[in-house]
C-alpha cells in the first residue's frame, strides 16, 4: 500500500492500465476513518498484486477536487486510469478484501487446448454465505470472476433485479446467462466444469 500526496502523483501510481483503488481519509477526521483505513490496510496486506493507495485529504487538497468527492473516508475504483466507482464509509476488513481478491484473481493457464474464460459476474453481499461459497468454489476451479456488492452499488443491485426478477443474492451471469442462488449443476454446465 503507498501513500499518495498529489493529483500528479496518483496519476502516475494508477497508470493507464488494469485497477487501482484509492482511499481518501482524513488522519484527525472521525471514528469512520480511522475504521476505513485500519480495514483497508489490513484488507491490502492479505491480498497481493493489487494496487492500493491511500491519501490524507487533510495535507492532499487537490484529489478529491478532481473527483467531486465531499465526504470521507472514501475508497475510489479505477479502470484503465478512469474513475469507475466510489464507495463511502467504512466496511469490515472482509468486504475489501473480497473486493481486492475479485480483481486480483486470475486463472491459471493449464495449456494451449484450454477453452477461452468465459465472463464471470457474482452479484452479492458480504454477510451472504452462499455468497461467499460460490466464490471459493469458482477460485477452487480457476475460475476468473467479478464480484458485484449489491449492497452497496445500487445501480448494479437495480440491474440484477431487472435481469432476473429476483432480489436474492448470491446470482451469476455466465456470458448473459443468470443463475440464481448456488446451482452447482447449471453452473457446471455454463462453465464446462466436471
Amino acid at each position: 500500500m503507498k501513500q499518495i500526496h498529489s493529483f500528479e502523483e496518483l496519476k502516475k501510481a494508477v497508470g493507464t492500465e488494469g485497477k487501482s483503488f484509492l482511499l481518501l481519509y482524513k488522519s484527525s477526521g472521525s471514528e469512520q476513518n480511522n475504521c476505513a483505513l485500519k480495514a483497508v490496510e489490513s484488507a491490502a496486506a492479505n491480498v497481493v498484486k493489487v494496487n492500493v493507495l491511500t491519501a490524507d485529504v487533510a495535507t492532499v487538497r487537490d484529489i478529491h477536487q478532481q473527483y467531486g468527492i465531499a465526504s470521507v473516508p472514501s475508497l475510489l475504483e479505477f479502470e484503465n486510469g478512469e474513475l469507475k466507482k466510489v464507495l463511502k464509509g467504512c466496511s469490515e476488513e472482509r468486504f475489501y478484501q473480497n473486493l481486492f481478491e475479485g480483481e486480483a484473481f486470475h486463472s491459471s493457464a493449464t495449456g494451449d487446448n484450454e477453452k477461452p474464460q468465459k465472463n464471470v459476474v457474482v452479484y452479492s453481499t458480504p454477510t451472504c454465505t452462499y455468497c461467499n461459497a460460490i466464490k471459493s468454489y469458482f477460485k477452487e476451479n480457476n475460475i476468473r470472476f467479478r464480484d458485484i456488492d449489491v449492497s452497496r452499488d445500487q445501480k448494479a443491485a437495480e440491474e440484477m433485479v431487472k435481469r432476473s426478477g429476483q432480489q436474492g443474492v448470491p446470482q451469476t451471469l455466465i456470458n448473459g446467462q443468470v443463475v440464481v442462488g448456488f446451482d452447482r449443476p447449471r453452473i457446471n454446465a455454463l462453465l464446462g466444469i466436471r
